[in-house]
């Protein structure tokens, strides 16, 4: 038969020992958030701003205590969360600013200026051969910085100077044609067709119509053009309406056909420029009754186009060529109405 031994339970005094070790950290560092907290709660400020030690007491505090959270007043558990990330940020950019910087040296503004111009001297040379030249002059860096800065180079102005040049020596024999609509006052949608010279950018003919048709559009390019053109190339578009019996009307007057690419209006720049102007001057400003209506617009507005409106594509002069003073003296400026007073010319008076 086994006999129970009696074990006498543990003091009081024991008990309470070990409970007070046991949480005793816990409690001093509660007992120390809450002291701090309510030395703040202690300003005058009804609205107390922590200062920066107390704000890394508590970004101490996150870092080695896990119960933080709960011993919180003052503030809360996200604004200490920014505090720490706002700290961070501030360690990083501290950090990049003053760590030695590693890798490759950088390209000085000699060596970048000595590239740019071995480029300007030698357009056929790639970075292969000027990475050769600068190995030879003794520069140390590899050829993918050499081909980088190459792409950085700028660009020389000569080669569109001299396209340009090509252009304004040809403009003579380009024409453009084209249409473009204009509603009515009564929701119709009248034509408005036209024959732009690219030269001094003259409007060579035009006329409205209700339905336009390619057997239309023959007529208007044989009274344009009653002989044989002066131009060598007449440009157009895609439009359903120039179809091979206009192309073939254009081959017989003894110009070249030549059709703009797909959705490319700025192939025939020079005839939506005209466009932009007749809108912007004119057609904005008006309601065209009917065709008489509008015809009558137009030529009027061409006539101020050609006469009276300063361009810039001609060095501001006028497709007719008007005159200029060369000095103002003490004449008086006398204002003539255009386009029923849309518009305004100014003479000297006589």
């Amino acid at each position: 038969m086994l006999q129970h031994t009696h074990v006498p339970p543990r003091p009081a005094l024991v008990r309470s020992l070990i409970r007070l070790l046991y949480c005793r950290r816990d409690l001093l560092l509660e007992n120390l958030a809450l002291r701090q907290q309510l030395a703040v709660l202690k300003a005058r400020n009804p609205r107390p701003g922590l200062p920066a030690p107390d704000k890394l007491f508590w970004l101490l505090a996150r870092r080695f205590w896990t119960g933080w959270r709960k011993a919180l007043l003052v503030v809360t558990p996200e604004t200490v969360v920014r505090w720490h990330r706002a700290g961070f940020r501030l360690y990083w950019t501290w950090l990049s600013r003053h760590q030695v910087r590693l890798g490759r040296k950088r390209v000085s503004k000699e060596v970048r200026d000595l590239i740019f111009q071995m480029i300007a001297e030698n357009p056929t040379w790639g970075a292969p051969r000027i990475h050769g030249e600068l190995q030879m002059l003794g520069f140390e860096m590899s050829e993918r910085t050499v081909s980088r800065w190459i792409q950085q180079a700028p660009r020389n102005p000569e080669p569109a100077k001299r396209w340009l040049t090509f252009l304004r020596n040809h403009r003579a024999a380009l024409a453009a044609m084209d249409f473009f609509t204009v509603p009515t006052f009564t929701f119709g949608v009248l034509y408005c067709f036209f024959v732009i010279a690219h030269d001094r950018r003259r409007i060579l003919h035009f006329n409205v119509t209700r339905n336009p048709t390619s057997s239309w559009v023959i007529q208007q390019l044989r009274e344009t053009f009653p002989y044989e053109s002066a131009h060598r190339h007449l440009i157009f578009d895609r439009d359903a309406k120039f179809d091979w019996e206009v192309v073939a009307a254009v081959t017989a007057i003894g110009a070249k056909p030549t059709r703009t690419a797909f959705n490319s209006p700025w192939q025939n720049g020079v005839a939506e420029r005209w466009v932009g102007s007749c809108r912007w001057d004119l057609l904005d400003h008006v309601i065209a009754l009917n065709e008489r209506h509008l015809k009558r617009l137009l030529a009027e507005y061409i006539r101020y186009y050609h006469e009276d409106r300063p361009h810039l594509g001609l060095g501001k002069e006028t497709p007719d060529r008007r005159t200029a003073r060369k000095q103002w003296g003490s004449e008086r400026v006398v204002s003539r109405s255009r386009l029923g007073g849309l518009h305004h010319r100014y003479d000297l008076a006589a």
